[in-house]
């Protein structure tokens, strides 16, 4: 049973990496469900403090992962509909067969929604593009540091006790 968990923590932990660059899984949470498990067996020590930081950090994440796209968009003069059409323009970008979609998806789904917005403000709906972009990819990075940190405790953890776990 300890192995099962082992290996479904491992694969939590990964999918958690893979969240935090594709936003169709909450990377930091399903990285912190694969501590869990690894720290549910029976022969790691359960250690509540770090489990406890670990969760805080990433329901912060993932509250964060919602609102810094928007607030780059408006510290760049962005409206509602650019940080909408920034999210619709992320989920078509994973869609289409093209190198980075998500990425190219999420500014001109910003641009296309400042444009929506004001059509006659071509320079300020770029401007807000940008924003939003940039904070799409400051969200990203923070989640993506954060589930590889979550990766590296993981694994710290498992080779600690690897001679007792096996």
């Amino acid at each position: 049973m300890d192995l099962f968990l082992v290996l479904l923590g491992f694969i939590l932990v990964i999918l958690g990496i893979v969240g935090s660059v594709l936003p169709v899984l909450p990377g930091p949470i399903t990285g912190w469900l694969g501590l869990l498990l690894l720290f549910l067996t029976s022969t790691i020590p359960i250690n509540y403090y770090l489990l406890g930081i670990t969760l805080f950090v990433a329901v912060a994440i993932f509250i964060l992962d919602y609102l810094i796209p928007g607030l780059g968009a408006r510290k760049f003069g962005g409206s509602k509909k650019g940080a909408t059409g920034a999210t619709i323009g992320l989920i078509i970008g994973l869609v289409l067969p093209i190198p980075l979609g998500f990425v190219i998806g999420a500014f001109a789904g910003a641009l296309i929604g400042e444009l929506i917005h004001d059509p006659k403000d071509l320079k300020r709906a770029f401007k807000s593009a940008l924003g939003s972009f940039a904070g799409f990819l400051a969200s990203t990075t923070m989640k993506l540091f954060t589930s590889l940190i979550f990766l590296v405790i993981f694994s710290y953890t498992l080779i600690e006790y690897w001679t007792e776990f096996f």
